[in-house]
C-alpha cells in the first residue's frame, strides 16, 4: 500500500500557558526562548529539516506574535548589515525562510482534536504532519523524516513513541502493540488515555508527532466530546482504528525536549546550552562550579 507523502504540517499553538503564567500573560509560550531560538523555531526547523515548508499554525488570541517572528524584519536586517553582524544577520533572515507560515484560528479551547480539525480546508484530502507546539526532538537525530516514509508506505495514521517508566503511564497515551520486523516499527492495535501502572498496556507513550490521513477531518467532525469535555484526537485515532484503518507506531530513541511545563523547559535550556560551541564550555564550567557550590 502506497500514499502520497504529506507535504503539510499543522502545529496547534492556541493554548493558554496557564503552567507558564505571568510570562505568558503577553508572550506565546511557543516564542518562550531556549537560548536563542525560540521553542516554535525549534520545531518548525524540523519540519523544514523533513522536507515539510507549508506550515500551519492553530493560533488563538494574543498569539499574532507568533507569526511575526517568521515575517522579514528589514529594520533588524539593515541595522545588522551596517554592524557587520553577519552571523545574526543569517540567524535573523533564517526564521523567515524556513517555510511558509499560514494560520488558522481556533476560536475556542475545545481540545486537541478540534485544533487539528481547523486545518481540513487548508490540507485538504492529503495525508499531513501534526506536531505539537511544546516539544521538539534532537537535530541530529530526527524523528519526522522516518514518519513520513512509513506512512507513505503504510497509509493511516503513523504515531510516534517512547518508552517510559511504568509510573509515568498516567501522564500519556498508551497504547498496545504488536511488534513488526523492524524493531523500532510497532502495529498499533489500541490506544489508552492516561491509564494507571496497573491498567497499562505496554510502556509505550504518544509523542507529539502524527502523521495523518486527510481522512481523520470527518471522523474529528463527528467525534463528541471526551476526556475534560474536549474533543480529543486519541477518540478520533481509535475510532479510525476500530474501523480497519492501519495505525502504525515508530518507536523513538533520541533525545525529546518537553517544553510543556516549568520544569522540561528548564532542562532543555540548560541542555541546549551545555552542548552549544559558542557557549557551552563556558557554561559547561559555571554550572558544575554552581551546583557544586549549592547549599540550598
Amino acid at each position: 500500500m502506497t500514499t502520497k507523502r504529506a507535504v503539510k504540517a499543522v502545529i496547534p499553538a492556541a493554548g493558554l500557558a496557564t503552567r507558564f503564567l505571568p510570562a505568558t500573560k503577553a508572550v506565546p509560550k511557543e516564542l518562550l526562548p531556549v537560548v536563542d531560538r525560540p521553542v516554535l523555531q525549534y520545531i518548525v526547523e524540523e519540519a523544514a529539516a523533513a522536507g515539510i515548508t507549508d506550515v500551519l499554525l492553530v493560533t488563538g488570541r494574543g498569539k499574532t506574535a507568533m507569526v511575526d517572528h517568521f515575517d522579514r524584519r528589514p529594520d533588524v536586517e539593515a541595522r545588522l548589515e551596517e554592524k557587520g553582524d553577519q552571523k545574526r544577520l543569517a540567524a535573523v533572515r533564517r526564521s523567515s525562510e524556513l517555510a511558509d507560515i499560514y494560520t488558522v484560528r481556533q476560536g475556542e479551547a475545545l481540545g486537541l482534536g478540534h485544533a487539528v480539525g481547523t486545518a481540513a480546508s487548508h490540507v485538504g484530502d492529503n495525508a499531513f504532519a501534526v506536531l505539537l507546539g511544546d516539544e521538539f526532538v534532537e537535530e541530529d537525530k530526527p524523528l519526522l523524516p522516518a514518519m513520513l516514509d512509513l506512512q507513505e508506505k503504510t497509509g493511516g495514521i503513523v504515531l510516534a513513541f517512547m518508552e517510559v517508566a511504568p509510573h509515568e503511564t498516567s501522564r500519556y497515551g498508551i497504547a498496545s502493540v504488536r511488534t513488526t520486523d523492524d524493531p523500532d516499527v510497532v502495529e498499533v492495535t489500541g490506544l489508552v488515555e492516561k491509564p494507571s501502572p496497573e491498567e497499562a498496556p505496554s510502556n509505550l507513550a504518544v509523542l507529539g508527532r502524527y502523521v495523518l490521513p486527510g481522512s481523520i477531518f470527518d471522523v474529528i467532525a463527528d467525534t463528541k466530546p471526551g476526556n475534560g469535555g474536549e474533543i480529543q484526537l486519541t477518540d478520533a485515532m481509535a475510532t479510525m482504528l476500530a474501523d480497519g484503518v492501519p495505525v502504525h507506531g515508530i518507536v523513538y530513541r533520541g533525545h525529546r525536549y518537553d517544553t510543556g511545563m516549568p520544569l522540561g523547559y528548564l532542562q532543555a535550556v540548560v541542555q541546549l546550552a551545555v552542548q552549544r560551541e559558542d557557549l557551552g564550555e563556558e557554561f559547561r564550567a559555571w554550572l558544575t562550579e554552581f551546583v557544586g557550590g549549592w547549599k540550598g
